[in-house]
């Protein structure tokens, strides 16, 4: 018996037809060539009754029978089989007239969301008279197009920039990204918000409205100031360091204005054909497909021979130890998502300076609009503050992100193991010290697990889950299925000093340090590891991590292999001399931060007067330099299994460090391949 197609229509006894996405081999609706083919056939069969002698169809409702999801936008497979921009074009042009199919079928068509609806689902969105969407948390609308190093191109770019002006539609558009619908109805994007229980009577109801009184008229949007597009290309040039994808789009929105909707379509498929089938593009969309394979993550491999048992619960209530950034940044984020969080530090103006970070985060997010204020207030309000350990009783998962010390944290552990029940999970944040040297006082080590987190954590999606040999699967399970809850992309990782990124991001940053030790200058190492393609140099890497933070983990390293890590002193100079970098608040080291962002810092002559020459081929030299070490450790790392899988190192240093998309990877390439 084969499948039912993915697409199907009927039609209700008011005259309403019903055209619903539901693919039965997929977790989520995407478009691929079957399903265009799927929703022709059910447009064309509505479109004969519409334009039949005696109608008996009014309107067309569009919606999904998935949960979550609406539309999840094309189907990534299918577009890496592209081989060409000829190939790339001519789908563009596919999806476009398939679309154009539900503007000219003769009825007013409502697009009823709910679930994500991104890409090319919100593209189908846009080809509809109303959209209408619920209000449930699971749904977000929105064109990411760009993170992939492609551009809407099913009209998206032509069709939003005539719905809200092309000033609001670019930046939509290179944001990238997906908002609530709440946040959709109020930028123009959708036309309704409603309860989820109501949506399809809403939607109904809406549709049989624009059948008997027409489609209301829009005004048009205002045009962009002069000026408007020249910026915001310069803006994507620093922004997407030459990815090719946003000044695509902006040309696109641009050009397409000023055209006829039957030209400025042609003219989005061509530029989307000529991105698409670039290098760029296939690149990043290889590297989603790795994020979503670790969001699948299998433990397997890890516990051979120890089955999977049942699904394991949520966390409810989550204890943080320590209040300094990490441990403020991952209170923030568990309370985001919903979470009883309480967090403890050894003394009051700590706390006190914890909370102050977490309200600057959360006044981030309702910047970003990725929280609303009323939330935002909320979720702040909830998160308990404490200076004892003993409030951590009916915790079933505490997160020790105290300084890295591992004198230290033995105490926090062993006071921990006495006062929390045995099925309470206990995690350290380290990013230095193997989780077993940590628990040797600890009753049921089995429940203690590494969850390195990285900073900022609410803007770097990795944690490296690290697996001590006492730490159970049941343990190792509970820890996984939390990253899916707080959305993190999780790489798992043997214990280990370091665990994987911290290690190789240490030896990098460590030699570093030996280049300006040598007569390099700062600004020489930074602008050269930029150019390369970094999101920052190195030194400015060093104060975002703070310099006590980075002399700790070099101290860390050079404890833990003498024989091939040679600690520098600059940091420990630096901290002479309490220059700190950014961390909690400080605001100077190698460089000096301000309203107008960051200057060298002239204090750095104190340590060196001299400042080094730019020589010809500098920047390859530190280059080469700089990513043959980082190579160098990330492969040592991956042999000696610390990952399991190259591609596991990859995702780490992608998702971790920022290491940049367009160049081969450090545990694939030689030394001299990544420094050339």
């Amino acid at each position: 018996m084969s499948n039912p197609a993915p697409v199907t229509h009927s039609v209700d006894p008011e005259g309403i037809a019903w055209i619903v996405f539901d693919d039965p081999v997929a977790r989520a609706n995407t478009f691929t060539p079957a399903v265009f083919a799927a929703l022709h056939a059910s447009l064309a069969a509505v479109s004969v009754i519409v334009h039949s002698e005696k109608p008996a169809v009014r309107a067309i409702v569009i919606t999904s029978a998935k949960e979550k999801i609406f539309l999840a936008g094309a189907d990534l497979k299918w577009l890496a089989t592209l081989p060409d921009a000829t190939a790339a074009e001519l789908a563009a042009r596919e999806g476009q007239a398939a679309f154009e199919e539900i503007t000219r079928c003769g009825v007013p068509v409502v697009c009823a969301i709910h679930g994500a609806c991104a890409g090319g689902g919100y593209e189908l969105a846009l080809a509809c008279t109303w959209r209408i969407a619920s209000d449930a948390p699971e749904t977000k609308i929105g064109l990411p197009e760009v993170r992939l190093g492609l551009i809407p191109g099913w009209g998206g770019c032509t069709r939003l920039s005539r719905l809200i002006g092309t000033k609001p539609a670019v930046e939509f558009i290179l944001k990238a990204s997906l908002v609530h619908s709440s946040m959709a109805l109020t930028a123009g994007l959708i036309d309704g918000v409603v309860p989820l229980a109501e949506l399809k009577i809403r939607a109904k109801a809406m549709a049989m409205r624009l059948a008997a009184e027409g489609a209301p008229i829009r005004e048009n949007p205002v045009d962009a100031a002069t000026g408007f597009f020249a910026g915001q290309r310069a803006a994507a040039a620093s922004r997407w360091r030459g990815q090719p994808a946003a000044l695509a789009v902006i040309e696109a929105v641009e050009k397409g204005a000023s055209l006829p909707l039957a030209e400025a379509l042609p003219l989005e498929a061509k530029l989307f054909g000529s991105v698409a089938a670039g290098a760029m593009a296939k690149n990043l969309i290889r590297i989603f497909r790795l994020k979503e394979k670790a969001r699948k993550t299998s433990l397997d491999a890890w516990f051979p021979g120890d089955p999977a048992g049942t699904p394991p619960a949520s966390f409810r209530t989550i204890g943080i130890v320590g209040a300094g950034v990490m441990g403020s940044g991952i209170a923030h984020w568990c309370a985001m998502h919903g979470f009883g969080v309480i967090m403890c530090d050894s003394s009051r103006p700590a706390i006190e300076r914890g909370v102050a970070v977490i309200r600057e985060l959360f006044a981030d997010g309702v910047r970003r609009g990725k929280v609303t204020h009323e939330d935002a207030h909320r979720m702040t309000g909830g998160i308990g503050i404490t200076t004892s350990l003993e409030d951590f009783e009916f915790c079933d998962l505490v997160i020790e992100a105290i300084v890295e010390d591992a004198t230290a944290k033995r105490a926090v552990f062993k006071e921990l193991s006495a006062l929390t029940d045995p099925d309470c999970v206990l995690a350290s944040a380290s990013s230095v010290c193997p989780i077993e040297e940590l628990t040797a006082e600890v009753a049921h080590p089995e429940r203690v697990v590494g969850l390195h987190f990285c900073n900022l954590v609410s803007r770097m999606p990795l944690v490296e889950i690290a697996l001590s040999p006492q730490t159970s699967r049941g343990t190792a399970e509970r820890a996984l299925k939390l990253m899916r809850d707080l959305e993190k992309t999780p790489v798992i990782t043997r214990s280990a000093p370091g665990g994987f990124l911290t290690r190789v991001l240490t030896f990098y940053l460590n030699e570093a340090c030996a280049l300006w030790e040598q007569g390099a200058t700062v600004q020489m190492i930074d602008e050269a590891m930029r150019q390369w393609g970094w999101p920052m140099g190195p030194m400015r890497l060093i104060d975002e991590i703070g310099i006590d933070t980075t002399d700790a983990l070099f101290a860390g390293m050079a404890q833990y292999f003498p024989d091939r890590f040679t600690r520098t002193k600059l940091c420990e100079q630096l901290m002479a001399a309490s220059l700190l970098g950014r961390k909690n608040g400080v605001s100077s080291g190698f460089y000096e931060y301000g309203p107008e962002g960051e200057k060298p810092n002239p204090a750095m002559a104190i340590f060196r007067p001299e400042a080094g020459e730019k020589t010809p081929g500098f920047a390859e030299i530190i280059q080469h330099r700089l990513n043959g070490v980082a190579a160098d450790e990330a492969k040592r790392v991956l042999q000696e299994g610390v990952v399991k899988t190259a591609s596991d190192a990859e995702l780490a240093l992608l998702l971790g460090a920022g290491f940049p998309v367009f160049q081969p990877g450090l545990v694939d390439a030689s030394p001299g391949a990544v420094g050339s």
